[in-house]
């Protein structure tokens, strides 16, 4: 793996089987505002985007104001699912394991949302204190802006170039591809749907794994050709 500096995971629907959750809440609520849209469809349009974007995007597309109650409902009523309910990724920590590469997490999450997320499913001692969140850089530097990964490359004095990205999202990957970084996209999360892979591949991910236990196999590769260049 000589061929990396850094590997940086996103965590919702890569280390934490968060999406699913976030979809079920929130199509809940969109459609009690009047905008009827089914778990599936949240899952496939919105994945990787925060909460906020995501009502100012449906507030452009269909003309619908939406309630600002609606982000603190929202966070309340999602903390407490994820509290209860997230799991880990399968093959997660045994993946973690065979990596020898340095890793950390930059996640769109807050940082309150993934201590409570990384603890509950025994991770946050793996990756602290390499955690960090977009929105503490600011609201407007969330992905698909490239600013956290930027970010988490610059805390290991890592070349983006270096740099590969595990991503579960379209908007996810274009932030890192943005941030001149490689990227592998992932569909083993329980928010996946039949166009997911497809739709990573055509967003920049150079391969999409469905199993965490192929990562460290591919990073072993991609690193060779990286070397070859």
């Amino acid at each position: 793996m000589e061929g990396f500096d850094l590997i940086i995971f996103d965590c919702d629907g890569v280390l934490v089987d968060s999406e699913i959750i976030a979809a079920q809440v929130e199509s809940r609520l969109l459609t009690e505002a009047g905008y009827p849209i089914s778990v599936e469809e949240m899952g496939e349009r919105f994945a990787g985007m925060t909460w906020h974007n995501i009502l100012l995007t449906i507030e452009r597309e269909a003309s619908i104001p939406l309630s600002a109650s609606l982000l603190d409902k929202s966070e309340k009523l999602l903390d407490a699912r994820l509290a209860r309910d997230v799991k880990v990724i399968e093959g997660v920590k045994l993946m973690l394991s065979r990596i020898r590469k340095p890793y950390c997490i930059c996640s769109n999450s807050s940082s309150h949302r993934l201590d409570m997320m990384l603890t509950k499913v025994g991770l946050k001692e793996v990756f602290a204190p390499h955690i960090y969140s977009a929105k503490d850089l600011g609201p407007d530097r969330v992905k698909p802006k490239p600013d956290i990964f930027l970010h988490g490359a610059k805390q290991f004095n890592a070349d983006p170039a270096r740099t590969l990205v595990v991503e579960d999202s379209v908007h996810g990957i274009h932030g890192a591809r943005t941030a001149g970084m490689r990227v592998v996209g992932f569909t083993g999360a329980s928010h996946t749907y039949p166009s997911h892979a497809d739709r990573l591949t055509d967003a920049g991910a150079e391969t999409v794994i469905s199993r965490m236990s192929e990562l460290p196999a591919v990073i072993g590769a991609l690193a060779e050709w990286q070397e070859a260049i």
